[in-house]
C-alpha cells in the first residue's frame, strides 16, 4: 500500500516516534571477542572515510574520496590514503594500553547515531569508552570522543599524533598556537605532497578538554606529539576529545589553512555541538528507512547495507560511490557501472537528492566521454569503464574491460532516465538529460552494425560477464543499448524534440540471441561456459527487456548454477530473488536472498566482501544489490515513467511485513504484508498500473 504526501509533518513525526520505540538492538551491531577474526567497519561521511581497528584508539587509515594521485609510468590513477590525524596513545601510570592490557573489550557499530564504540576495561584501573564520527556535519573532519572511569587514583597521559601514509613523497608535521578570539588554541599539524606531487594535502588536530581545568597541551618535539596529562580519583569520570581534519587541493586552494580553520571551527563549536548537529544529519537522511518485521537477521543486514550507502555519498557533492565506497583503495577508487546499476537504484528511490550527485558527476565529465568517443571511432559520448576524477579511461592496460566493456554508456544513460522518471523534472530533462541521451542514442547509432536480414549487432564487446571479452551480440550490452535507444527517443518527445527514426529501428532491431531450448544466449559464440556473473537474466530485472515469465524461470534456471561460485560477484543472486519474489515463489526469492549475501558475509560485524573468496570489505556494490532485493523484490517498488509504482511481489514464508519510508520527492511509504498479492489486488484503493518495463511488447 501507499501513503499519499498529505499530512507529511505527521508522517514524519511518526517515523521518529517509531524510531524511538524501535528496539534499539536492530540499530546494532556488536563485537566482544577481539580475538576472533575481524574485518572493520568504516564510518564515512561522504568525503572522508575512517576505518576503526580492534586495537584500543585506533584509526586504522583514512580514506579520501575522489582525491586521486597521478599515475607513474606503467601504472594508473590511484585514489588517496588521507593524512591521519587521529593518532592516539593513553597511558596509565606510565603503562600504555595495549591488547595485553584490557579486558572487557566490546565494540558496537550504533547505525541510528553513526558512531563506532569501544569499550574496554584497562590494567583493571579503569573502564575507558572511545567513540569515533566521521561527522555528516563537517564532512572533511572526525571526531574521536573518550571517556574514563578510574576505580582507583590513576594518572592519565594522552599523546595524539599525526600518521602520513606511503601515498606521499614529502611531509612535515608543526605544532601551532593560536589565539583565537582571546583562547589560545594548540594544534598539530602536517602538510603534505603526494607521491608523484599531484596533490597537496594538508591536516589538523587538537584536543577538547573539559572547561574550567588546570590541563593544558603541551607539544613533544622529540616525537611530534600533542600530550596532555591529567590525575584522576576514584569514581571520578573524566572526558576528552580529539578533533581531526583533512583537506586537498581537490577541494581547496588552500588546504593548509583550511584544514587549520576546521580545526579551529570544531574547538569553537566544542564537543557536545559536533554531536549534536551530526546526529540530526543523520536523523534526516533515516526518515528513509527499510524496517523488517519477521527476521532480526536481515533487518541488521539490510539496514548496514543501507547505512553504508549513505555514509559513502552527499547530496550536492557531484561525486559518485566506488565499489569499496571510502573503505579503502579497492579498485584504485574508480567508479564503474557498479553505481548506475548497483548503488544507484536504491538511493535514487530513498534519496534522490544523493542520487542527483551520482548522475551529475557523469554530467561533470562530458567532455571527456566525448573525447573518448572521438578516439575510437564513434560519435557522441563513450564513457570510460573505469573513471577517474578526470572523466577519462583509468582502467589499467592490461584488463580488456577498458577498450571493450562499452554497455557503461548505456547503463549511465538508462541511470539519467530514471533520474527523469522519479523525479519528474522537465526543465532537468530538456536542460540536462536530453542532451546526455541525446548523444549517448548517438554513440549507440555509430556502435552498431546491420546485418543483411535488417537486424542489428554489437560486435567485439566485453558483457557484464567479463570471463568472454570481444564477443559478438552480447544479451545485456544489446537489451541495454535497445533500452536506451528507446529512453532517449521518449525524452526527446517529452522535450519537443525531433529525434532520429534510426534510433528506433536500432533499437527494435538489437539481436537477442536464444539456444534452441528457448533460454536466451549470452553472446553469439556461448555454449554453456562457466561465467562471471548474471548477465542475460539482467535483462528482465532490472532492464525490463524480457517480460515473460516463462523465459525469465528458464533463464533463472540455467544461469544461476553456470555462476563463478569461488570469484563471482554476489550481485548475481540478489537479482534473482527480485525476480523470483516478482513472480510469486516466496521460497525461491529467500534461498537466492541468502545467497546474495552469506558466503560473503565477514564477522564480527557482517561487512560484506565481493566475492566468497575474497576478503576485500566493505563492498557497496554488493550492498547495492542486497537492498535491490528488498525493495525492489520483496516490497515490488519499480521505477516507471510515471514515477514509483508498486507491483506484485511475496515476502519469505517467516517475513511478517516491509514497511519502506521516505521513498521518492514525495517521502512516501510503502507497505508489503506477508500475503500474496495478485494483479488484481488494490493498493490505497486503486489498481497498480503495471509499468511499461514489465508491460508485454
Amino acid at each position: 500500500m501507499r501513503l499519499n504526501t498529505i499530512g507529511l509533518t505527521l508522517v514524519l513525526l511518526f517515523s521518529f516516534i517509531v524510531l524511538k520505540a524501535e528496539n534499539n538492538s536492530l540499530w546494532q551491531l556488536t563485537a566482544t571477542d577481539i580475538h576472533a577474526p575481524y574485518a572493520p567497519a568504516p564510518m564515512a561521511n561522504g568525503c572522508i572515510g575512517l576505518l576503526p581497528d580492534k586495537e584500543p584508539f585506533r584509526i586504522g587509515q583514512v580514506v579520501l574520496n575522489h582525491v586521486f594521485d597521478a599515475p607513474a609510468p606503467g601504472t594508473v590513477s590511484k585514489v588517496m590514503r588521507g593524512i591521519n590525524p587521529f593518532g592516539l596513545t593513553i597511558r596509565i601510570d606510565g603503562e600504555a594500553i595495549d591488547t595485553t592490557r584490557i579486558e572487557a573489550w566490546k565494540q558496537t557499530v550504533n547505525m541510528r547515531r553513526a558512531v563506532h564504540r569501544t569499550e574496554l576495561r584497562a590494567m583493571r584501573k579503569a573502564l575507558i569508552s572511545c567513540e569515533v564520527r566521521a561527522l555528516r556535519n563537517l564532512p572533511y573532519s572526525g571526531l574521536i570522543s573518550v571517556q574514563v572511569e578510574p576505580s582507583e587514583d590513576i594518572r592519565l597521559e594522552v599523546r595524539g599524533y599525526m600518521e602520513v601514509p606511503d601515498d606521499y613523497g614529502k611531509s612535515t608535521v608543526y605544532y601551532r598556537e593560536l589565539d583565537a578570539d582571546g583562547n589560545r588554541l594548540h594544534l598539530l599539524e602536517t602538510k603534505a605532497v603526494s607521491a608523484h606531487k599531484l596533490r597537496h594535502v594538508a591536516s589538523a588536530s587538537t584536543f577538547l578538554l573539559p572547561p574550567g581545568g588546570t590541563t593544558r597541551l603541551r607539544f613533544d618535539e622529540k616525537t611530534n606529539e600533542l600530550y596532555f596529562t591529567a590525575t584522576l580519583k576514584r569514581g571520578e569520570t573524566y572526558r576528552f576529545a580529539l578533533t581531526g581534519s583533512i583537506c586537498s587541493s581537490r577541494d581547496f586552494l588552500d588546504p593548509y589553512n583550511e584544514a587549520e580553520r576546521q580545526a579551529v571551527y570544531m574547538v569553537h563549536e566544542g564537543e557536545n555541538r559536533l554531536i549534536q548537529a551530526h546526529e540530526q544529519a543523520w536523523n534526516e537522511l533515516w526518515q528513509s528507512d527499510i524496517r523488517i518485521d519477521g527476521d532480526d537477521e536481515a533487518q541488521r543486514l539490510v539496514r548496514f547495507a543501507l547505512f553504508n550507502l549513505y555514509a559513502s555519498c552527499r547530496a550536492g557533492s557531484r561525486l559518485s560511490i566506488p565499489p569499496m565506497g571510502l573503505s579503502s583503495q579497492g579498485y584504485n577508487g574508480h567508479i564503474f557501472w557498479d553505481t548506475e546499476i548497483w548503488m544507484y537504484p536504491p538511493l535514487l528511490l530513498l534519496h534522490p537528492d544523493i542520487a542527483r550527485s551520482m548522475v551529475d558527476y557523469r554530467m561533470d565529465r562530458r567532455a571527456a566521454a566525448r573525447r573518448k568517443a572521438m578516439a575510437y571511432g564513434y560519435r557522441g559520448v563513450m564513457f570510460p569503464w573505469e573513471s577517474d576524477d578526470s572523466g577519462e579511461e583509468a582502467t589499467p592496460t592490461f584488463a580488456l574491460t577498458g577498450p571493450l566493456e562499452h554497455h557503461i554508456t548505456a547503463d549511465v544513460g538508462i541511470a539519467c532516465w530514471n533520474y527523469y522518471c522519479v523525479t519528474r523534472k522537465a526543465d532537468w530533462l530538456r536542460d540536462e538529460g536530453f542532451p546526455l541521451l541525446k548523444e549517448i542514442a548517438e554513440f549507440w547509432t555509430s556502435r552498431s552494425v546491420r546485418n543483411a536480414d535488417g537486424s542489428y549487432s554489437i560486435v567485439g564487446v566485453t558483457g557484464a560477464d567479463e570471463y568472454a571479452n570481444g564477443v559478438t551480440d552480447n544479451a545485456f550490452t544489446n537489451a541495454a543499448a535497445s533500452m536506451v535507444l528507446e529512453y532517449a527517443g521518449r525524452a526527446g518527445k517529452i522535450c519537443g524534440k525531433d529525434v532520429p527514426d534510426v534510433w528506433e529501428e536500432i533499437s527494435r532491431g538489437l539481436r537477442i540471441l536464444q539456444f534452441k531450448n528457448g533460454v536466451t544466449r549470452e553472446h553469439a559464440t556461448y555454449q554453456g561456459e562457466t561465467i562471471k556473473q548474471a548477465d542475460v537474466n539482467l535483462l528482465a530485472y532490472p532492464l525490463g527487456k524480457i517480460t515473460d515469465a516463462g523465459q525469465q524461470k528458464s533463464d533463472l534456471e540455467y544461469y544461476a548454477e553456470r555462476i563463478d561460485p569461488h570469484h563471482g560477484p554476489m550481485m548475481s543472486y540478489a537479482i534473482f530473488c527480485v525476480q523470483y519474489a516478482r513472480m510469486g515463489d516466496a521460497r525461491k526469492a529467500y534461498e537466492m536472498f541468502r545467497r546474495s549475501y552469506l558466503p560473503n558475509w565477514r564477522p564480527p560485524f557482517g561487512v560484506l566482501s565481493e566475492t566468497p573468496a575474497s576478503q576485500n570489505p566493505y563492498f557497496m556494490t554488493g550492498a547495492g544489490g542486497l537492498l535491490q532485493a528488498v525493495l525492489n523484490g520483496f516490497c515490488g517498488l519499480q521505477i516507471t515513467e510515471e514515477g514509483i509504482r508498486q507491483v506484485p511481489s511475496v515476502l519469505p514464508p517467516h517475513w511478517k511485513k516491509v514497511t519502506v519510508t521516505g521513498v521518492g520527492p514525495g517521502r512516501d511509504t510503502f507497505v508489503r504484508t506477508a500475503a500474496p498479492i495478485s494483479g488484481k489486488q488494490a493498493h490505497s484503493g486503486q489498481t497498480p498500473t503495471p509499468p511499461h518495463s514489465l508491460q508485454a511488447e
